[in-house]
């Protein structure tokens, strides 16, 4: 406590004013020419590496709104591109926000984004969110109004979890399909998760990997399922369309977390005789590194 510390800032918006909402001014002006570069750089590096491996909708989506016109967007701008294909904007937070808040925002059709860039040391890898993150990752899909629908009918539910004291069960069907989703298409599986499409290492690692389980999405199976927060996800699962996924989620959950209720969680790892597996992992990576990571 009080150490004097030469290291870089990691989030400089940490103690910005922020709004009753939790939103904060981005102040696009302040960004310097380094944050600027590192973007482009961390852009640059991904875009070389999602054609053919990300969802056609992402790709054609990042076009439209224009993600590669050089340096950290201005939310403003985006916003009103992004209102104009499917009435959502994107709001400046801090970081990592309350839930309650959260939910209100995506109800809404507001994308909260962490306004801070990863600092260089950070260049390859960052636990919290940051604007690449949240804009490169998660932002082009708000374009597709089917998707749309969904992250805003999952806001409508973040509400009514909270108050039946079901939010991890919610929590696993967003890491495994907003973070960290697989789409199956006549030209073979594709990305959609957020989490996978700003990471480079994953992007390769979901798809080409032989060491992790792929198993198509069900509902309830996803929402007992644990899931890796350190480290390569040990199964990711697989939707057959934006239109499914929106038909699976929009509904009152209410029946189904009477069931979860008296039903066990299901490992990271586990596969179940009911599942639709697709490939069956290995787990070589896994079992290199001596020790599994811990699902949450």
């Amino acid at each position: 406590m009080g150490k004097l510390s030469s290291a870089p800032i990691r989030n400089r918006y940490a103690t910005a004013r922020r709004n009753a909402d939790w939103t904060i001014d981005q102040d696009w002006t302040s960004y310097s020419a380094e944050e600027h570069d590192r973007w482009d750089r961390l852009f640059a590096r991904q875009a070389k590496l999602l054609p053919g491996r990300a969802c056609e909708a992402f790709l054609e989506a990042q076009a439209k709104l224009e993600l590669s016109r050089g340096g950290v967007p201005d939310f403003a701008d985006l916003s009103r591109r992004l209102s104009a294909l499917t009435g959502w904007s994107v709001v400046a937070v801090a970081g990592l926000i309350p839930d309650d808040a959260f939910f209100e925002h995506l109800a809404n059709r507001r994308f909260p984004a962490g306004a801070f860039i990863r600092p260089e040391t950070d260049f390859d890898y960052l636990q919290e969110p940051d604007v690449f993150h949240d804009v490169f990752g998660h932002v082009p899909l708000l374009a597709d109004p089917v998707y749309a629908r969904f992250l805003q009918a999952y806001g409508e539910g973040g509400r009514r979890a909270l108050g039946l004291g079901q939010l991890h069960n919610l929590a696993r069907l967003y890491w495994y399909t907003v973070e960290f989703g697989l789409l199956r298409t006549p030209a073979g599986l594709r990305i959609f998760g957020a989490g996978i499409l700003s990471s480079p290492a994953e992007t390769l690692f979901c798809l080409e990997d032989s060491s992790p389980n792929r198993v198509a999405f069900d509902l309830e199976r996803v929402m007992r399922t644990k899931y890796i927060i350190s480290d390569f996800q040990q199964t990711y699962f697989v939707i057959d369309s934006f239109e499914r996924l929106l038909r699976d989620c929009d509904q009152d959950f209410g029946p189904l977390y009477q069931r979860l209720r008296a039903t066990p969680d299901i490992e990271a790892h586990e596969l179940k005789p009911q599942d639709g597996v697709i490939t069956q992992g290995d787990f070589a990576y896994f079992r290199a590194k001596g020790s599994p990571p811990r699902a949450a």
